[in-house]
């Protein structure tokens, strides 16, 4: 009998044929093996669809959905969970890949700390797998003012459901993933960074996140609108971030 807790791992996906498969080796390769690994697919038009649906016929631990119509990351990310059977939660995006002891090591941490939210430092890699040499770091612990501007990689965090409760989100185009955590940071109060990185985020020419000004737009939505922080404080935590990724550019 295997006592170490079920880990879901939620992955939305669309249209990444060139890349998915290295992201599922990266899971089916963990040290850690009690998890299963739910695929939504979003409808997509290339391969994607195929390419998981033959990894779970390979491995049951691999389970694929598609969705009806074309609805966001958003939505496949809520219906992931919806299913989700674990007693953690972990998430991935369908273009980046995970340290053979990602699971291994945070999952762990977590038990042995008691501690319900966690992340890790990230790296980068290009469209070819090579490594970008850039580190992306958060502080070792965050509070709900801290994460508004400290948002961790989303492949890089995992949270106690059956600790904390399953937390969906509306149906925003970007940035969704960053509100999930708002919302879990509500629960439990505090995340918790293991300083060592533990995924890497694929850069890509055509990814969503590219669009800067359209980025900055969903993030005041977000805090207006959503979170309702006030004006204010909406500002400042936007200007932080506009300030950052001017000087990171810079030193680029």
């Amino acid at each position: 009998m295997n006592k170490e807790p079920l880990v879901s791992i939620i992955m939305p996906l669309f249209e990444t044929e060139e890349y998915l498969q290295e992201t599922i080796d990266s899971v089916l390769d963990q040290v850690y093996k009690n998890w299963e690994l739910i695929i939504i697919d979003d409808c997509s038009s290339d391969n994607s669809f195929k390419i998981a649906l033959d990894n779970s016929k390979k491995d049951e631990r691999v389970k694929v959905c598609r969705q009806k119509n074309n609805s966001g990351a958003a939505e496949a990310r809520n219906k992931g969970v919806k299913i989700a059977q674990g007693s953690y939660l972990a998430f991935l995006d369908s273009d980046d890949i995970w340290e053979k002891d990602k699971l291994n090591r945070q999952i762990h941490f977590m038990m042995e700390n008691n501690v319900y939210f966690t992340c890790s430092y990230y790296g980068k890699i290009d469209e070819n797998s090579q490594n970008l040499g850039i580190i992306k770091k958060t502080p070792s612990e965050m509070d709900y003012n801290q994460l508004l501007i400290d948002c961790p990689g989303n492949s890089t965090v995992v949270y106690n459901v059956a600790k904390l409760g399953k937390t969906y989100i509306p149906n925003i185009k970007k940035r969704n993933d960053y509100l999930m955590w708002l919302k879990v940071i509500k629960k439990v109060e505090l995340i918790y960074t293991l300083p060592d990185v533990l995924a890497y985020h694929r850069v890509r020419s055509g990814s969503i996140s590219r669009n800067k000004l359209s980025l900055i737009k969903y993030h005041w939505y977000i805090y207006t609108k959503l979170e309702k922080i006030g004006y204010i404080k909406s500002f400042w935590v936007l200007s932080i971030l506009i300030l950052r990724g001017i000087k990171f550019k810079l030193i680029k």
